[in-house]
């Protein structure tokens, strides 16, 4: 399923492939400080990631 902020994220960018290493690199950040502090995820680190990209942006 095709999350709506990516959506709005892509219109947003100028440059896809920066989209997908700012996705990327936030994603990795997220999943690496959720294993440092003994939490588990129940969503994916790359649709949280899209999300806060989103809300940073100040598209939601």
């Amino acid at each position: 399923m095709l999350n709506e902020n990516l959506g709005k994220l892509i219109e947003n960018y100028e440059n896809r492939y920066r989209l997908v290493i700012d996705i990327a690199k936030c994603a990795r950040e997220i999943s690496e400080k959720a294993e440092k502090d003994g939490e588990i995820l129940i969503e994916k680190p790359v649709s949280i990631a899209i999300n806060k990209l989103a809300a940073d942006k100040g598209l939601i």
